[in-house]
């Protein structure tokens, strides 16, 4: 299994209505993706000052799974609408978790 944690600050100014809009955007992915396992997404909890402001992670069940979402038009669609226009700083790490 292929587990998928990508991370987001967000630019200054940022609003509520468009951090809305992204977890709205973001839930329509999983229902659209083969060998997704599980999907989770939130803003940060605010309890250590620097963190990010936004995670997904997501399990596949292998690296093709992975990166046909990657590669998915709904997927590119969110991240060129929502995403990428918002953020300041994006981090992801791929990891290869044992069933």
């Amino acid at each position: 299994m292929y587990r998928h944690i990508v991370t987001f600050r967000w630019v200054d100014g940022t609003t509520d209505e468009q951090r809305r809009a992204v977890e709205a955007e973001v839930a329509t992915l999983p229902p659209l993706m083969r060998g997704l396992r599980e999907f989770r997404f939130g803003h940060d909890a605010g309890l250590v000052e620097g963190n990010a402001d936004f995670a997904i992670i997501a399990d596949f069940d292998d690296a093709d799974a992975y990166f046909a979402y990657r590669d998915h038009p709904a997927h590119q669609d969110v991240v060129s609408r929502i995403t990428r226009p918002l953020t300041k700083e994006r981090m992801t790490v791929h990891l290869e978790v044992p069933d």
